[in-house]
């Protein structure tokens, strides 16, 4: 997703959120827009968000085409020095000075924000890169996120990870542009539990018909990929809070199903 002007008729916005993000620049405010609808609205460093479909060790991988509602738990480490200045998926240059992370399947570019559910210190940080692919492991962070939330010692350590939601526009300042980031209400609404994607159909189907006899709700989402192929993503239960399908998800990751996922329906 590219950088997009804020329309005329929101300037009233963005001359409000200067005075404000001039002195604390990821607090997030209540603005309530011109259609009247009350936005949650933080300013967060740039990027870019490119999709597409990647192999590897034989596995293939699909990022998500959004993130809109994404929240997950799994361990979190931290990849520094041996990779800075190598280039990344997303074609960045690798800085483990800057606040970035890789992960499977976000699309590039998302914010999500990192909690180190041992001490509660949290990061937001911009995902550029892909990995890891390390059995258990949801998210590899650059060493300047690490030292921020206390990962440099233990090295890894077991993290929730929230998208922080989409760009809505972006605010000049005297250090160049800063997107402007809708902050999702992740609290209410209808979330399900994606256990996987697949491109065999009677794959997907078969796990959805044993996971059919314990939760009441099962639903095989399908998504067109590259044209005529297809990719089978298995939704299990339907919960109308966060903390609801987060019990959800647990059950399912000792299951086996250890890169389950809420995502809101």
């Amino acid at each position: 997703m590219g950088r997009r002007s804020i329309p005329a008729n929101a300037c009233f916005m963005v001359m409000t959120l200067v005075f404000f993000f001039s002195g604390c620049a990821r607090e997030p405010y209540y603005i309530r827009g011109p259609d009247g609808v009350e936005r949650r609205i933080v300013a967060l460093p740039g990027g870019e968000q490119k999709t597409t479909f990647y192999t590897i060790n034989g596995e293939r991988y699909y990022p998500l085409p959004k993130a809109d509602g994404f929240v997950q738990y799994g361990k979190a480490s931290w990849y520094g020095g041996e990779f800075h200045g190598r280039f990344t998926a997303s074609g960045e240059k690798y800085d483990m000075n800057k606040k970035t992370a890789a992960h499977k399947t976000l699309p590039m570019g998302t914010y999500v924000k990192v909690l180190n559910l041992s001490n509660k210190k949290q990061s937001v940080v911009r995902i550029n890169d892909r990995g890891p692919f390390v059995k258990g492991r949801i998210i590899d962070l650059s060493r300047a996120v690490a030292e921020e939330i206390d990962l440099i010692g233990p090295g890894v350590v077991d993290v929730k990870i929230v998208a922080l939601g989409k760009e809505v526009g972006e605010l000049g300042s005297g250090k160049g542009s800063i997107p402007l980031v809708e902050l999702a209400d992740l609290k209410t609404g209808a979330f399900t539990i994606q256990i996987g994607a697949f491109s065999d159909k009677n794959n997907a189907l078969e796990v959805a018909n044993r996971l059919g006899r314990i939760f009441d709700y099962i639903h095989v989402a399908v998504q067109r990929v590259n044209g005529d192929n297809a990719l089978y993503k298995v939704h299990v239960s339907k919960s109308e809070t966060l903390s609801k399908a987060g019990r959800v998800e647990k059950r399912l990751q000792e299951m086996g199903f250890t890169e389950a996922f809420v995502v809101r329906i």
